[in-house]
C-alpha cells in the first residue's frame, strides 16, 4: 500500500472550529464522492484539539515552546493500491478533473504554501 500524508494548515482568518468543520463536513464528502476515480482505498482524518496539553508536549521536546514547531491543524492520510495505481489514475482524464475539484476546494480552507504532503510505505512495528 502506498500512503499519502498531508500535513494541513487552516487558512489565515479561519478559526481552528471552522477549518476541522468544513473539512470534515464538506471536503471529506468531496474527496469520497472521487474515491472509485482516483483508486483511493481509505481516506482518514485527523483533527487536533490545540489543548494546552499539546503545547506542553511540544515544549517539552525541546525546551520551550517559542523553539517547538507549529503545531498543524489537522493530517489527513490517503492510502492507495500501488505507485501503478497512481500512474494509471493519473493517466484518465476524470481523475485529473476530480484532482483540480479537490485542489479548487482545498484553496478555500487549507494554506498550500504551509501544508506539506508526501507519499510513502508503512512499515508496521506494532
Amino acid at each position: 500500500m502506498i500512503k499519502l500524508t498531508y500535513c494541513l494548515h487552516r487558512k489565515k482568518g479561519m478559526s481552528r472550529e471552522e477549518f476541522q468543520e468544513y473539512w470534515l463536513k464538506t471536503h471529506g464528502p468531496l474527496v469520497a464522492s472521487f474515491a472509485d476515480t482516483l483508486r483511493i482505498k481509505r481516506y482518514v482524518q485527523t483533527h487536533t484539539h490545540g489543548l494546552e496539553a499539546d503545547d506542553a508536549l511540544r515544549a517539552s521536546r525541546v525546551g520551550s515552546l517559542e523553539d517547538a514547531p507549529e503545531i498543524y491543524d489537522g493530517v489527513a492520510e490517503l492510502w492507495f493500491e500501488s505507485y501503478e495505481d497512481l500512474a494509471a489514475g493519473s493517466e484518465d482524464p476524470a481523475a485529473a478533473e476530480a484532482g483540480q475539484a479537490l485542489l479548487e476546494d482545498e484553496r478555500k480552507f487549507i494554506d498550500l504554501t504551509r501544508s506539506p504532503l508526501w507519499f510513502s510505505e508503512e512499515h508496521v512495528i506494532v
